[in-house]
């Protein structure tokens, strides 16, 4: 256990310095033609770990507000009109999906007697938010420190569990959610959602000589395989996500017929994959690209 735990310490740290090769918001990848996703894959045989470049959903991603701060609804969604529209928003992707460089953003310690902004988020997605030493980044992150700024408020952010981001904004400890969300019915019952700003996926993670997928051209041959698996197939996703109701059912998905393993982020359920137990994960296409460049930078 403690030779597994000092590789994936070191798989997490170089998912934190990584900057992914993927477009951002609306510019996601459509689906491969034909003869591509195998030719990819060919290139990738020598490779720890690989992700199926074709997507199995279609999410947005928006901020999940308290929903008695009606007056903070309206600023956020103010202020991401105006990133999108000057070029902001294109900028901070750049600095994790181009050749910029992240930004650190400082959480301020909770003071009930200053005007501060409490963001709830869950430190281990990136390139939305992640951490280093005391520092937070992330396009998440970035944005809540515009947010701060454009609303005259001090920065807090409170670093949890995924599965507590929405209900801490319910409960009135934190105002925003900001953790890469995707819009959901049961999250409303927490929080009222700001507009969308980001169009995402889930994606197929396998280990680099698992040419399971490698013929499929599109999504509906690579959930026909999904399909087809039983209880005898492992699937790791974060828990509390789209790729959990993905495999498990829920929402707008009728789930798997596999055993599904929930994982605190997707790194933790990639190192599994590598040591054999469990047979592939599900996540966000960002975190995806991220996690698995790291990894195969140590293969």
């Amino acid at each position: 256990m403690k030779n597994v735990m000092k590789i994936f310490a070191v798989v997490l740290a170089l998912v934190l310095g990584l900057s992914a090769l993927a477009a951002c918001g609306s510019k996601e990848p459509a689906d491969k033609p034909a003869g591509e996703t195998t030719a990819a894959s060919a290139a990738a045989e020598n490779k720890a770990v690989k992700v199926i470049d074709i997507n199995l959903t279609e999410e947005q991603y928006a901020f999940g507000v308290d929903k008695d701060q009606p007056e903070l609804l309206e600023q956020v969604n103010a202020i991401i009109k105006e990133i999108m529209a000057d070029g902001t928003f294109d900028e901070i992707c750049d600095h994790y999906f181009g050749s910029g460089e992240p930004v650190a953003v400082t959480s301020a310690a909770l003071d009930d007697s200053k005007d501060q902004l409490v963001v709830a988020t869950n430190a281990a997605f990136e390139p939305f938010e992640f951490t280093k030493g005391d520092k937070y980044y992330g396009i998440d992150m970035e944005i809540a420190q515009i947010i701060a700024e454009k609303t005259g408020k001090e920065l807090v952010i409170s670093n949890m569990d995924f599965e507590a981001v929405c209900l801490s904004v319910g409960q009135h400890k934190c105002d925003i959610a900001m953790a890469g969300l995707t819009i959901k019915p049961e999250r409303r019952e927490f929080v009222t959602f700001s507009d969308p700003y980001y169009e995402a996926s889930q994606k197929v993670i396998v280990k680099g000589d698992d040419a399971t997928f490698d013929a499929c051209a599109d999504k509906d041959a690579v959930e026909a395989i999904l399909k087809g698996f039983d209880a005898t197939k492992k699937i790791g996703v974060q828990t509390g996500t789209t790729g959990e109701q993905y495999v498990k059912g829920g929402s707008d998905y009728e789930g798997l017929k596999t055993e599904c393993k929930g994982y605190k982020n997707g790194s933790l359920a990639c190192q599994d994959l590598i040591n054999g137990n469990i047979d592939l994960v599900i996540i966000d296409s960002a975190p995806a690209a991220a996690i698995t460049a790291a990894i195969n930078e140590l293969a």
